[in-house]
């Protein structure tokens, strides 16, 4: 069986279980399952620690797993990133009181307090600053309040709970996170798992083209179909058939599902009718 492991709790807990049920595996039904195995799709799923799936799957224990880009630089294994997924996405950088510092060469001989020890001391080093990092397990907001750093670095999403603690970012961005499907770095081909890995990677890829697309139906009369196309191009071309009634074709494509209003309107202005939208739950391209 393919062995994957999944984060077990946290921001990418959840996300990863939908997107895992969208593309037809069976997931754990309590928070205190460990492993399960999926019988049909020969997988076997193992929930671990956030931190912790990169080296189980840089030891080569487990195949691949799932996991955010920043966890995988700061735990410094020898896994390397096979698909970003698009969830959890989110900007480390430094914070500090207002005035304290403003670019990051005010960091030298300074103290930072992180939870992502391994990616800021790296960081630092390669621009050549000299600073101190200290490594906290948790919120980092208070380490400065009580004298612990001068700074802090930390993921930073809205920015609202550095705000609350009188805290404001500076300097450019030390890394951009998101979820991603981790394998071990050099790993041997196993000609035997290597296509339920593929396939893996399929279902993932079909998920987040369902999520990014929709497939949008309309009506045109033939001579408006060129004008129609080109809004409506689909991934290879439209599908058109030909309506009982004369001069006018049935057009059928796959369309972003952020446009799909405004393409809707567009439609709509050059004569086509009987506009809809339908949601994708699957596909393969």
């Amino acid at each position: 069986m393919l062995r994957i492991a999944v984060p077990n709790k946290g921001s990418l807990s959840g996300p990863a279980a939908d997107m895992l049920h969208e593309a037809g595996y069976q997931q754990r039904r309590e928070s205190k399952e460990l492993r399960i195995v999926d019988p049909v799709n020969e997988v076997e799923f193992f929930y671990l620690r956030p931190r912790d799936i990169a080296i189980y799957v840089s030891s080569g224990r487990l195949d691949i797993g799932i996991t955010g880009r920043d966890l995988l630089i700061d735990s410094g294994a020898s896994a390397e990133p096979i698909l970003p997924l698009g969830f959890a996405r989110s900007t480390f950088r430094f914070a500090s009181k207002p005035g304290a510092a403003n670019t990051i060469a005010d960091l030298k001989g300074k103290t930072v307090a992180t939870s992502y020890e391994g990616i800021v001391a790296k960081h630092l080093a390669d621009k050549g600053i000299d600073a101190s990092v200290v490594h906290l397990d948790g919120a980092v907001e208070t380490a400065i309040e009580l004298g612990v750093a001068e700074v802090i670095a930390d993921v930073v999403e809205t920015g609202t709970s550095l705000r609350n603690a009188g805290l404001e970012v500076f300097g450019e961005p030390i890394m951009k996170s998101e979820a991603i499907v981790i394998r071990r770095t050099g790993a041997d081909v196993d000609e035997a798992a290597e296509p339920k890995v593929q396939q893996f990677l399929r279902r993932l890829q079909g998920v987040l083209v369902a999520r990014t697309y929709v497939m949008m139906d309309y009506d045109c009369r033939v001579e408006q179909l060129e004008k129609a196309v080109a809004l409506t191009p689909g991934l290879e071309s439209p599908t058109v058939s030909p309506l009982h009634n004369e001069g006018w074709v049935a057009v059928r494509a796959m369309v972003p599902a952020k446009e799909a209003q405004r393409i809707m309107d567009d439609l709509y202005d050059i004569g086509a009718r009987a506009i809809l939208t339908t949601a994708i739950h699957a596909c393969r391209l």
